[in-house]
């Protein structure tokens, strides 16, 4: 004799608890093949309703795969927060930048992928804060492959870890990273270090930082910009342009404007790349970090 039908219903029900798209169907045609088939009665019509459930779970992963996060770049880079839900990304991004968002001492609080500009060494890069990845994001649980396709668009990966939470929840996301075969620059960077003292990674650096202590968020600043590899000269006006290097005054020249690299015949230089102030160099001369350029045509 079969077990009561009701009860059988709850049993599949457990079955079913953490289990989505493909996970979930294949355990749901799994109890298909173990449930009595009967044609007629409360028997069949459990089949019919976990039938109904394949079709249900097939609808899900057709709208997961479809499901795309456009986020559009703004700034001289584009910055990824990534971890684990409740890593502390969200009040992050709030202390970096101006944007007011939704933040709680939950998981999931972000839903999708929240993008903000923060000035550093006066020009805007753009950072994402992902939504929490959890394991199986790579196979697409919880929208994973939406959140993971922007991710490996961005420039470069922050890691968020709270400082308090086990070590083991950052390992997830970063396997799950790995596994979309993404490879960027990154950090980590250590939330909540005013709860807990930090800790240390054998592969990557680990920035200490609390949402309360401003000079810790300046190193967190100051890290992102090493990241982005960039670097920045100033025009006579003392506007901040930023560039990848190796760059040279026509790279500086089309920053400014196409029409002035095409006429550029060089630059004066004050700055790392000249010899002395004021030093006229052609169109081909490299810049370095914290020149000034006068662009000459």
């Amino acid at each position: 004799m079969p077990m009561p039908h009701r009860t059988y219903k709850q049993v599949i029900k457990r079955r079913l608890v953490g289990k989505e798209g493909a996970e979930r169907a294949r355990e749901l045609r799994a109890i298909l093949t173990e449930l009595p088939n009967y044609r007629n009665g409360p028997y069949a019509d459990l089949r019919k309703w976990v039938n109904g459930q394949i079709e249900v779970s097939r609808r899900r992963q057709r709208v997961v795969h479809r499901e795309t996060f456009a986020v559009r770049r703004e700034g001289v880079a584009q910055i990824a927060l990534v971890g684990s839900p409740n890593a502390g990304k969200s009040s992050l991004l709030q202390a970096l930048s101006a944007i007011q968002i939704k933040t709680g001492d939950y998981a999931f609080t972000t839903t999708r992928p929240v993008p903000a500009l923060t000035r550093i060494h006066d020009v805007l890069v753009q950072l994402v804060e992902i939504p929490g990845l959890i394991s199986g994001a790579a196979q697409g649980r919880g929208g994973g492959r939406a959140l993971l396709g922007v991710l490996r668009s961005a420039d470069a990966i922050v890691y968020c870890q709270a400082a308090d939470a086990p070590l083991g929840e950052l390992d997830v996301v970063r396997r799950e990273v790995a596994a979309a075969g993404i490879e960027k620059q990154a950090v980590i960077a250590a939330t909540k270090c005013d709860e807990a003292p930090p800790f240390s990674d054998p592969e990557l650096d680990v920035v200490a930082v609390s949402v309360l202590d401003d000079d810790s968020l300046d190193l967190l600043r100051e890290a992102i910009w090493q990241l982005t590899g960039l670097v920045r000269v100033f025009s006579r006006d003392g506007d901040a342009i930023a560039l990848h290097p190796p760059a040279t005054v026509v790279d500086v020249a089309r920053q400014v404007h196409k029409e002035l690299a095409a006429a550029s015949t060089g630059a004066r230089i004050w700055g790392p790349s000249g010899r002395f102030d004021g030093q006229r160099v052609g169109r081909g001369h490299l810049v370095a970090d914290d020149d000034v350029v006068e662009v000459l045509s």
